[in-house]
């Protein structure tokens, strides 16, 4: 691509390996299922890519297949998911969704645009594209670091905080860069979670802008609208609704 002029380039790429990462080449989690239990692997799946070298990586943001579009599960699943996307290095919303179109010839399944899944869900996920976007200056820098270093943008905790026994342990929390916590609610009808802050430095909750020391484990407050997140220090990379 570079010899054909192409100096921007991106690579959405179905099978990759050790250093593809080289090439531009972005990975995904493949065609998944549009359940919990699948946004649960996608967790620990991002952080061993990451570990693996490869920072550009990503999900069909819903899972990919048997997605009802009509249902309360398919709904709540689709925002958790998408607050979950919208701290991976690449946000992106994928999937073949139901019901199908029966009486079309080509077999197409339901919509799959931010306003598909009801007037409650749509309200979410615009909040979240907004988010998204807000960060986009914090997610860039990252970005570069990941192309000059090969440090990736999404981690484990112990990649930022090695002296912190308890970070080994933790497999559903991570950092997005160097100074947000993300903590992803990844059950079905959970509106709280327990968050683990690492020690080391006082943490700020990105919601309310209430301050924690470091190595506690607190119950934080999830609501519908609301994934936990969480500044480290005094840093505020973006502003959140609160």
């Amino acid at each position: 691509m570079r010899a054909e002029g192409e100096e921007d380039i991106f690579l959405l790429c179905r099978a990759g390996w050790l250093g593809s990462q080289r090439y531009a080449a972005s990975i995904w989690s493949g065609d998944i299922d549009s359940t919990f239990e699948s946004l649960q692997h996608q967790v620990r799946a991002g952080l061993n890519m990451a570990l693996s070298g490869i920072p550009w990586w990503n999900t069909d943001i819903g899972g990919f297949k048997r997605g009802d579009t009509l249902s309360a599960y398919f709904r709540e699943l689709i925002v958790r998911w998408f607050q979950y996307g919208v701290f991976c290095p690449i946000c992106r919303l994928h999937g073949v969704r139901e019901p199908f179109d029966l009486d079309n010839p080509t077999g197409t399944g339901s919509d799959n645009e931010l306003w598909s899944f009801g007037n409650d869900v749509y309200a979410i996920l615009k909040d979240l594209v907004f988010l998204r976007e807000r960060l986009r200056p914090y997610i860039m820098e990252q970005m570069k670091v990941a192309h000059q270093t090969g440090v990736p943008v999404m981690r484990p905790l112990f990649f930022d905080f090695q002296d912190d026994e308890t970070c080994y342990r933790i497999e559903d929390q991570f950092m997005f860069g160097p100074d947000i916590l993300v903590a992803p609610i990844l059950f079905q009808g959970a509106v709280e979670r327990d968050v683990y802050l690492p020690a080391g430095t006082l943490w700020t909750d990105a919601w309310t802008g209430e301050t924690f020391d470091g190595g506690q484990c607190l119950t934080a407050s999830a609501p519908l609208e609301r994934i936990p997140v969480y500044f480290r220090g005094d840093h505020k990379p973006v502003v959140f609704k609160s």
